[in-house]
């Protein structure tokens, strides 16, 4: 019953050096409690009109995406894509530091709002489900006016 309910996630990372990441977030969504599963993550490959269009549809059936960020996101095409992707399908993105002992960048074309938080198992837990109780927020009021 449980698994019916869980937060279906979209994961980006930098397959090029981020692999180990993704796996662990993978690990991690499979423990009791954890409110969420990985529905689909970053591919390594050729960025085509092909590869958009599959990320795009991963994406859209995702509840959200988690953007595992390393030292290596801001120089990653494939994390902007995927963001930008995401934005464009209206899916909220929660952003986690991937390595806690280095410096770790965003993903270029965020918010300029937008925050990193530290992975740990409950700040994950609270903020899977933070994120999506706040982007279903900010879609009532959006429709309230």
């Amino acid at each position: 019953m449980a698994e019916m309910t869980a937060v279906r996630v979209f994961v980006s990372f930098d397959v090029d050096h981020d692999a180990d990441l993704g796996d662990r977030l993978a690990e991690q969504s499979r423990r009791a409690g954890s409110g969420f599963h990985v529905a689909s993550r970053s591919q390594a490959g050729a960025m085509s009109d092909w590869w958009e269009a599959s990320v795009r549809r991963e994406v859209r059936d995702a509840d959200e995406v988690i953007v595992i960020c390393s030292e290596h996101s801001a120089a990653s095409d494939r994390m902007s894509a995927e963001l930008r992707i995401a934005q464009e399908e209206q899916r909220p993105y929660l952003l986690l530091w991937g390595r806690r002992e280095r410096m770790c960048s965003m993903p270029l074309g965020l918010k300029q709002t937008a925050c990193m938080y530290s992975w740990t198992w409950d700040t994950l837990v609270y903020q899977v489900a933070q994120t999506l109780r706040d982007d279903a927020h900010s879609r009532a009021t959006a429709h309230v006016g």
